[in-house]
């Protein structure tokens, strides 16, 4: 029942396809690592680019021994090659994150070109709703079963994922939330790979327009750095020969296409910048959508849709809290709740039971 619900949002040459469900493999959430819920402080890890630049993002310490080890962790997150068009270590098996079929098309197909034995790996509690989180995670397993690979179908772990959020929910998007967000996702999905034989990983959100490619890779890099024999992939897979066939691929399987990041937060923001430039409203599922066509059908219209251009602007007044008043006023509380709590746990270290994060 519920996946014939599910295929009242697809296209109707999708609901002919036969569904196998033969290679997709469940992951629960008991089995994920216990403490990818709580809320982390954030520090600086720096690490060198392809292009010899210093690339900073503010990350997160996830206990007081990482922190102990800070100068350690940096130095050999430093260390590692950026754009390396081959999987480190000369893996040859590959678990990749996705976010979603579109951002998946290009990505994943490279990687068959290579060779390489790919499994698909769909841990994204961020997405909001739960209707839209189905349409996602059911279109990426079809695209999957498509190619005859495994799928990694984890436990919808939203919960966990709105913990983990505490006191950023104002956050602007590409600030540290969403920092916060790919750290969740990249840890749990290191750890499946440690676990389950897998020498290297990476993650679809590196392809995509809307994504810091820095702030996703730096995530990845933390991540492995805690498993021994993992590595993450770290890749510039934005390019414009690789977003060009994103698009083509993604118009050539007409796939869903979602109008916003995913989390509750950035459908939010979205609709607040839509409704400042006169664009509808965001629509979860359906035969039409608030903006464009509901499938990607035209890889030139489709792409411009989400032109640099839009994305940049985007970015520049969501940096600006989109001149909502209400947003300016409750991210400004929180910012200050929030340094409050870690500055008084800081500096008094005798303080045990404060100082559990």
């Amino acid at each position: 029942t519920k996946l014939n619900e599910l295929r009242k949002d697809l296209t109707p040459e999708v609901r002919s396809e036969p569904w196998q469900m033969s290679q997709v493999i469940h992951l629960a959430a008991e089995d994920m690592p216990s403490d990818r819920m709580v809320p982390r402080q954030p520090v600086e890890i720096r690490y060198e680019t392809d292009k010899g630049e210093a690339a900073s993002q503010e990350r997160e310490n996830s206990s007081e021994e990482k922190a102990e080890n800070k100068e350690s962790e940096v130095e050999q997150t430093k260390s590692k090659i950026v754009n390396n068009p081959l999987p480190p270590n000369d893996a040859k098996k590959v678990l990749l994150h996705s976010c979603c079929a579109p951002c998946s098309g290009a990505m994943f197909e490279e990687m068959l070109e290579k060779g390489l034995d790919v499994t698909i790996f769909f841990y994204n509690p961020n997405i909001h709703p739960r209707k839209e989180y189905e349409i996602r995670k059911e279109e990426n397993k079809r695209y999957a079963e498509k190619h005859g690979v495994p799928f990694v179908d984890c436990d919808y772990d939203a919960s966990s994922w709105y913990k983990r959020m505490n006191g950023m929910e104002f956050e602007p998007e590409r600030g540290i939330r969403c920092t916060a967000c790919f750290d969740m996702r990249m840890e749990v999905t290191a750890k499946y790979a440690f676990e389950n034989g897998f020498p290297c990983f990476t993650t679809t959100n590196a392809t995509s327009r809307w994504k810091d490619l820095d702030q996703v890779n730096t995530s990845g890099i933390v991540a492995a750095e805690k498993y021994e024999g993992v590595d993450y992939w770290v890749y510039n897979w934005q390019t414009d020969e690789m977003t060009l066939r994103k698009y083509q691929i993604s118009a050539d399987n007409k796939f869903y296409k979602q109008e916003y990041c995913g989390c509750a937060y950035s459908l939010r923001d979205s609709n607040i910048w839509r409704q400042n430039n006169g664009i509808p409203p965001v629509k979860i599922g359906g035969d039409s959508a608030g903006l464009g066509t509901r499938y990607f059908e035209n890889p030139e219209a489709d792409a411009a849709e989400e032109s640099q251009e839009v994305v940049d602007q985007f970015f520049k007044d969501a940096l600006n809290h989109f001149d909502n008043d209400k947003i300016k006023n409750a991210y400004q509380t929180r910012r200050e709740k929030r340094a409050q709590v870690y500055g008084d746990r800081m500096k008094d270290t005798n303080l045990v039971s404060a100082n559990n994060w």
